[in-house]
């Protein structure tokens, strides 16, 4: 799901990072101190779940886990997904620094959208509901990334399409296990925690 550099052109690049910075910073304003180490686990899980890459063709798949930060943290998924894309651009190679901007906002940006639009559900339903629209809101995070990691490929040429078609429907498999791992992440924390995600909701 790494976009790499030099893959994208400039224009979009530096919209990128224009738009991860906005993200950000309503992100860290919105960050109070008892959601930190929320931000910090969800941030590390990230960083673990995709290190491990699949390759299919020119791209590769590997869980994001963007779904869950969305529901948790709202707008603090930004700073909290730009942290492990930073350092596995720094430590790994993965992605790059010029791309850091643009892949920060394919990943949160649909995590955000996700909280906003699943978050509520998840907190006023009984557990079980709450981890059936917690299971949608982690494949709709994962669907929308693709569809902007697809978008941020065909803005930058028609030469793109092939590999940016490819990267969404390589991704459909992912779905399917996201969804299933944040259902159930969310049916142990409704139960052992639910104001996580009744804070989540407000915000």
């Amino acid at each position: 799901m790494h976009i790499v550099d030099g893959a994208l052109s400039n224009p979009v690049v530096i919209g990128g990072a224009i738009a991860a910075a906005g993200g950000i910073a309503m992100g860290l304003r919105s960050l109070d101190l008892d959601r930190i180490p929320t931000a910090g686990v969800l941030s590390a899980s990230f960083f673990v779940a995709s290190l491990i890459h699949v390759p299919i063709g020119p791209s590769s798949v590997h869980l994001i886990l963007n779904g869950m930060a969305g529901l948790l943290l709202g707008w603090a998924a930004f700073p909290a997904l730009f942290v492990g894309l930073l350092l596995q651009a720094v430590f790994f190679g993965f992605g790059g620094l010029t791309v850091l901007g643009i892949n920060t906002v394919n990943i949160a940006f649909p995590a955000v959208v996700a909280g906003m639009l699943f978050g509520r559900l998840i907190a006023l339903g009984t557990p079980l509901q709450g981890a059936i629209w917690g299971g949608v809101g982690g494949a709709f995070a994962i669907a929308a990334t693709t569809g902007m990691v697809a978008f941020s490929l065909a803005l930058s040429g028609d030469e793109f399409l092939p590999a940016a078609k490819l990267v969404f429907f390589a991704h459909i498999p992912v779905m399917a296990i996201e969804a299933i791992l944040t259902g159930f992440a969310v049916l142990l924390a409704r139960k052992v925690k639910p104001e996580l995600f009744f804070r989540g909701a407000a915000t």
